[in-house]
């Protein structure tokens, strides 16, 4: 398990190992959550990647003053 230094700013180098079994890419966001005593940083995707993911989900109706 590869561990990071915090620096005086409070930053932290997300190890390459890492970054490449997340695909996280320079620019890109991630959300942080504090769980318990741990911080947790999850890669946001943009929402056009999950088109086509969920195949077995009926399409959704749209509301008739919204056509």
């Amino acid at each position: 398990m590869p561990v990071v230094t915090v620096s005086p700013k409070y930053q932290v180098v997300i190890p390459k190992e890492v970054r490449d079994k997340l695909r996280i890419r320079p620019g890109q966001k991630v959300e942080v959550f504090a769980v318990g005593n741990r911080v947790e940083l999850v890669p946001v995707e943009p929402i056009h990647t999950f088109r086509g993911k969920f195949p077995e989900l009926p399409p959704l109706e749209r509301e008739p003053d919204r056509l």
